[in-house]
């Protein structure tokens, strides 16, 4: 199958639709990505040496284990950095956190929160702060080019796939950067199962799922987003897709019921209702809004 490269591109060739997010959701390279990759060059870039402990606390906090698990990088980075702001340990080590308004302005510009987005912006709006930004999020493609090799699927996810591909057009929704996730899927000789692989460069995913799947496309619960974090859930009910959690830190069990129950339920439309609010429900609980140091 080849891939198409635009949104406007896909096209419909089943009853069903199946977006579904990579990083931590298909492959389990999250904690490797975030905690080898993500935050060394947090800290060095925003020179944040002196309270380094509490940068990582913080960042992993963020970007693993609260609601804003797999948000895009930019906005999480502002996240992150009002946690430190806000944290007393954090700042009488010294650290200095900067007007984060320059970067608030980008991601209220309306281009999409990547570097080729930020490049754009930066033609029109000088910053150091941008420049900043821009120096870390390179070094962290860098370093997760450099460092994130051989991680594989979670268990079952073949098997899903081939089941998904049976019956529905598949898609890989993501905010991860187009030539990481090509790589990834590539390299687990998994690139011929989607039909598109969306990554941040084709804007937001409430953007990818509303327009491969919205509209008339596809008809009611025959929709589906599987993820494994709060943005993926937000973009599926924000484009009218059912929406199945891959459980943080219980990712095999997710994707072993996911083959032997929810996608049953999902194709013979029994999922939404009572079973989609369980999962949900059961999803919501493992991640925190407010860190444990509050």
């Amino acid at each position: 199958m080849a891939l198409v490269h635009r949104l406007e591109d896909f096209e419909v060739k089943h009853d069903f639709f199946v977006g579904l997010d990579s990083d931590g959701c298909v492959f389990d390279s999250m904690e490797i990505k975030h905690k080898e990759c993500f935050t060394p060059m947090f800290i060095k870039h925003f020179k944040l040496q002196a309270a380094a402990k509490y940068a990582r606390r913080a960042w992993e906090f963020a970007n693993l284990y609260s609601v804003a698990r797999g948000m895009n990088r930019f906005p999480v980075l502002i996240r992150t950095l009002e946690l430190l702001r806000d944290w007393p340990d954090a700042t009488r080590r010294g650290i200095e956190i900067p007007d984060l308004t320059p970067i608030n302005d980008f991601l209220d510009s309306g281009l999409p929160p990547s570097n080729a987005g930020l490049t754009e912006y930066m033609k029109s709006h000088k910053d150091p702060l941008l420049d900043q930004l821009m120096e870390w999020s390179l070094a962290v493609n860098a370093q997760v080019k450099d460092i994130v090799e051989g991680v594989p699927p979670f268990p079952k996810v073949r098997e899903c796939l081939e089941m998904i591909n049976a019956q529905a057009d598949l898609a890989v929704v993501s905010g991860t950067p187009y030539e990481a996730l090509v790589r990834e899927w590539e390299e687990n000789e998994m690139v011929h199962y989607p039909k598109i692989i969306a990554g941040q460069e084709l804007g937001k995913k409430t953007e990818h799922l509303s327009v491969m799947a919205g509209g008339d496309r596809y008809g009611e619960g025959k929709r589906l987003m599987v993820g494994d974090a709060p943005g993926d859930r937000n973009a599926a009910q924000a484009s009218g897709c059912l929406f199945y959690p891959v459980n943080p830190g219980h990712e095999e069990e997710s994707w072993q019921r996911l083959h032997d129950e929810a996608l049953g339920r999902f194709f013979d439309g029994t999922y939404a209702g009572e079973y989609e609010a369980a999962r949900l429900a059961e999803f919501e609980k493992l991640l925190p809004e407010q860190p444990p140091w509050k």
